[in-house]
């Protein structure tokens, strides 16, 4: 046997904060040695962050990055390291990883696959390295190799790949497992999303197994940049075996994984199979360096899990962890003194204040005191862990007007109550009137409900905003908008009013989804957390903004669509394309307890809403990306603003209604 340990790190980094990166790549790297591990693989770009954007177009940034990597360097001896940076060569600029042993850089190698969809845009900054092209290049007078290569590091052969490496179909295990690779390290940026950690167990399951290595996969951690949740997961691999999985969506700033691997295990496994033909005689990809491995003694593997990642709830539970661990991180990295939100008594503000609430438990749970005051020490009134509570960090703030009901009252304050939060009302009927009364005598007559409905619904909603703004300037806090996914679709929400904002935590999620989300968090709630009964007075109501007189008892669905049947129709149309005709045929096999006119009508008016209110969408605060029907046309769904409404396609639609169809 040639027993080596090997490890995974995920790092919570942001970007271009070179002293904390660094900070969290030497903690891990003390870890590391700690632990007797001697391979460890970091995540990608972690030296910088992975999110700089445009700034990898800045000379100074890649400067920085090396007089960084120069830093770490001493920390490395006794250990073999990939530290991943970006690294200008031939103008172009390249997502690189180094490979560093002993304190010695070895080489580089770039990554060939980029990503270019969905939240990505790598190939706005980077160039794709060529398959099978070695190249040198000189930093400060030292010459290095750079491209396809590999190592030989104390007899031990290892390669890359390099996160979107892996998820192609030719990816470069392939030709890696040719020159007889031992270890394959894989540092990763990649993003959350509901289920695709199973899409990952795969392909690094599968690589070990078809390649016959040791498949080594490391993750960003937490809400690096603002939009994007990176949850971790580190996970390790040989011959087609499971050995070790990190924790996801941890609130630590650095994780340590790491397996005890037989290298010998894996080279004789290669031998057995009677398909493997290796590439001999070509030198030009490999670096070769000394490298002394002590003997260790055997250890035992077990992959275990929490409960959760495979009971029944598992959308559930990674929802409430993906954005609670969001949420922690924009808090303190915008050094924001807690949270501001407008709670009318429905589901999303609810929501949100829930969000809110689990978020500090579970930093509680899962922080050790110190370094829970340590990550908040920025605000002023913490001490210590026990100053910090809900009350500190969240103010719920009611805003009636005549057309709101003690219903929604009391079920604001039961909440706030419930959560520990700090309650306020600021009653703004008066401001409302006032506004009205000031428009009515400037245009020389009234304004009524007959003749401007809508306008007199967003006013209501626009008086609110000036009142909690003026608080989170007060409490130097975030205020959180609570428009949901549904409502951004079809623009149900009123610009300069409840968008109003600095982040969008649930932009991301549906109704229909987060409606279920409250009834199971009333009753259940996530593993290791505590329910919310009193959720049960949110719970029980219709969905409505209450904007108009309450004697016209207004709901949500009456002035849209119910909506499952919104949700439903907005993956036909967004998510997968399709053309009004489409969804129509789409809808009426999952909906037929509404007639064919009744849904016809809906999707017209789902597509009119659509088109018309893209500019809103354009304005949203940034939100939280969690699936692939996420609406933000910042890092995913693009549409223009003004577009010709799908007239044609929409005509389409009704003429096959009109004939029976």
């Amino acid at each position: 046997m040639k027993l080596i340990k090997v490890a995974a790190a995920v790092l919570n980094q942001t970007p271009l904060d070179w002293n904390g990166n660094k900070a969290r790549i030497l903690a891990a790297l003390d870890d590391a040695r700690a632990q007797g591990v001697k391979i460890l693989c970091l995540p990608e770009m972690c030296i910088c962050g992975y999110n700089c954007e445009d700034a990898y177009h800045s000379p100074g940034v890649h400067r920085m990055a090396w007089q960084n990597l120069q830093e770490i360097l001493p920390a490395t001896r006794g250990l073999i390291v990939s530290l991943g940076l970006p690294l200008q060569h031939h103008n172009g600029i390249f997502n690189a990883a180094c490979l560093v042993a002993d304190g010695k850089i070895l080489g580089f190698v770039a990554k060939r696959f980029l990503a270019g969809d969905g939240i990505h845009y790598e190939p706005r900054w980077f160039k794709p390295w060529p398959s099978g092209v070695v190249s040198e290049v000189v930093i400060e007078g030292e010459t290095y190799k750079l491209g396809d290569v590999y190592f030989d590091v104390g007899g031990v052969r290892i390669g890359f790949e390099i996160c979107e490496d892996a998820w192609v179909a030719k990816r470069p295990g392939g030709s890696l497992s040719l020159e007889g690779i031992d270890i394959i390290l894989n540092p990763s940026a990649s993003h959350f999303a509901f289920g695709k950690i199973e899409t990952r167990k795969r392909f690094v399951l599968e690589g070990s197994r078809a390649f016959g290595v040791t498949y080594i996969y490391s993750n960003l951690l937490g809400n690096e940049s603002g939009r994007s949740i990176y949850d971790g997961g580190a996970l390790i691999a040989s011959g087609g075996k499971m050995l070790a999985m990190g924790p996801r969506f941890t609130l630590d700033s650095h994780l340590l994984t790491a397996a005890v691997v037989d290298i010998e295990a894996t080279r004789m496994a290669q031998a057995r199979t009677a398909s493997f033909m290796p590439a001999l005689g070509d030198d030009a990809k490999v670096v070769r360096a000394a490298f002394d491995f002590p003997a260790i003694a055997p250890e035992a593997s077990a992959v275990k899990l929490p409960a959760w990642e495979s009971g029944p709830r598992i959308k559930e539970e990674e929802f409430t962890r993906a954005e609670t661990l969001a949420l922690f991180d924009y808090m303190r990295k915008s050094r924001s003194n807690g949270f501001i939100v407008s709670l009318s008594g429905g589901s999303d503000s609810a929501a949100v204040c829930c969000l809110v609430e689990l978020m500090l438990e579970r930093a509680k749970n899962e922080l050790k005191p110190a370094d829970l005051a340590q990550r908040l020490s920025y605000i002023k009134f913490v001490r210590d862990a026990k100053t910090v509570d809900v009350k500190s960090l969240l103010t719920c703030v009611y805003q009636p007007t005549e057309n709101s009901s003690s219903t929604t009252r009391n079920a604001a304050r039961q909440l706030a109550e419930g959560l520990g939060a700090d309650y306020l009302e600021l009653n703004i009927g008066q401001l409302n009137q006032d506004y009205i009364a000031m428009v009515s005598k400037a245009i020389g007559r009234k304004i009524t409900w007959e003749t401007d409905d809508i306008a007199m619904q967003n006013i209501q909603a626009r008086v609110r905003a000036p009142g909690v703004w003026m608080l989170a300037n007060i409490r130097n806090a975030l205020l959180l908008t609570t428009s949901d996914r549904s409502e951004a679709a079809v623009g149900y929400a009123t610009m300069d009013g409840d968008t109003c904002g600095g982040l969008a935590p649930i932009a991301g999620i549906d109704k229909n989804f987060l409606r279920h989300w409250l009834r199971w968090l009333e009753k259940e709630a996530p593993e290791g957390l505590t329910p919310v009964p009193a959720l049960a007075a949110i719970n029980v109501q219709p969905a409505s903004p209450e904007l108009r007189p309450l004697d016209m008892n207004q709901t949500a669905e009456d002035d849209l669509m119910p909506y499952d049947l919104l949700d439903g129709i907005e993956k036909a149309v967004i998510r997968d394309k399709r053309t009004p005709l489409e969804a129509y045929q789409l809808m009426r096999v999952s909906f037929p307890q509404h007639g064919a006119k009744q849904l016809c009508a809906w999707i017209e008016r789902f597509f009119a809403l659509w088109c018309r209110n893209q500019w809103k969408r354009e304005r949203y605060a940034p939100s939280f990306h969690l699936d692939d029907e996420n609406l933000d046309p910042k890092t995913w769904c693009r549409f223009p603003i003004l577009s010709g409404g799908f007239e044609r396609e929409l005509a389409e639609l009704r003429d096959f209604v009109q004939k029976g169809g």
